[in-house]
């Protein structure tokens, strides 16, 4: 089973960047596609970002293409979401999941992490 854990966020301003992380457990890692997903509160969790176990593709929501870029470092078991250009509506409780297909839809995950909070203020 695949342990998932979130690290990297905290507080930031609006216009200003954080770098999340999303560190496995499991050496098979490579062989899984890899998500980003966010709850903000009051709101149903949403898809932010999806890389496939190369890395080579990759798709975003319309809400953050061109400020955020997910990445993965297969050698490190390690996910990454750079976030750029944040803006207060991006704030909200990180998760990342691990699943066979690098899609949207939420219940092609099967393991997930219990989550980093993001709080952007204006």
């Amino acid at each position: 089973q695949v342990q998932l854990v979130e690290s990297g966020g905290g507080l930031a301003q609006a216009g200003g960047s954080l770098r999340l992380s999303c560190a496995a457990s499991e050496r098979t890692f490579s062989s899984y596609a890899m998500a980003w997903f966010r709850q903000a509160p009051g709101k149903e969790r949403e898809f932010v970002s999806t890389i496939n176990w190369s890395g080579g593709s990759t798709a975003y929501a319309d809400s953050v293409k061109g400020r955020f870029t997910i990445s993965r470092d297969n050698a490190k078991n390690t996910m990454y979401l750079q976030m750029n250009s944040l803006k207060p509506e991006d704030t909200a409780v990180y998760y990342c999941a691990a699943g066979s297909r690098a899609v949207a839809a939420q219940g092609s995950y099967n393991y997930w992490g219990r989550g980093t909070q993001v709080t952007v203020s204006s």
